[in-house]
């Protein structure tokens, strides 16, 4: 009896109510569509309303036509299938980046001193780099990405960039440790101690 009540909820594509939920909402387009046009509505719609081009002293008066230019923006990004394919690459990515960085927080977190302000620093390095790798696996589905564009360009040339990034933070280091020369401790010393 228990398994019977269990399969009539239980769907073809699995998860139960909520697979079928979200299967439904996949096929009505929420999320191609619905869901990237609220995002792009509210961000043009805020960064509008935060510089407030047209607005008087208090804000409000260029409201309506901050509405408009938003709306204009969120449908127009959605007359092709480009945007709806980006966030469906990079979201999905971007959750898995968002649990790695959780992840090494968590086991840090276990053997280090938050308050050190060196790991810190690693922390959003290591944030940086799995934002990079997030952005660029994303854009590889596009055609202007790979192929003979900058992603052939990239994948050739990641060596040399890796390189001249090294050498370009050594010397940014060595920099800023000729200058405060009144400790005697040097600059990953001070990282480490916080």
């Amino acid at each position: 009896m228990i398994s019977e009540t269990f399969l009539a909820f239980y769907s073809s594509v699995g998860g139960g109510a909520i697979g079928n939920m979200l299967f439904q909402w996949e096929q009505a387009g929420v999320f191609s569509y619905v869901l990237p046009f609220l995002l792009i509505f509210a961000l043009v719609f805020g960064i509008l309303s935060k510089i407030n081009i047209f607005g008087g002293k208090n804000g409000n008066e260029g409201k309506g036509i901050n509405i408009v230019i938003a709306l204009a923006v969120g449908f127009l990004a959605l007359q092709f299938n480009f945007v709806s394919i980006f966030f469906s690459e990079i979201f999905p990515r971007l959750g898995i980046g968002l649990s790695i960085v959780l992840v090494v927080l968590i086991l840090l977190g276990l053997f280090i001193n938050p308050k050190n302000k060196g790991w810190m620093g690693g922390m959003t390095a290591i944030a940086l780099l799995i934002a990079v790798v997030v952005v660029f696996s994303s854009l590889d589905s596009y055609s202007w990405y790979t192929g003979s564009g900058i992603g052939y360009w990239l994948g050739y040339n990641w060596a040399t960039i890796v390189g001249v990034l090294v050498f370009l933070g050594l010397l940014i280091t060595i920099i800023v440790g000729s200058k405060s020369q009144k400790e005697d401790k040097s600059v990953l010393a001070k990282m480490l101690e916080g």
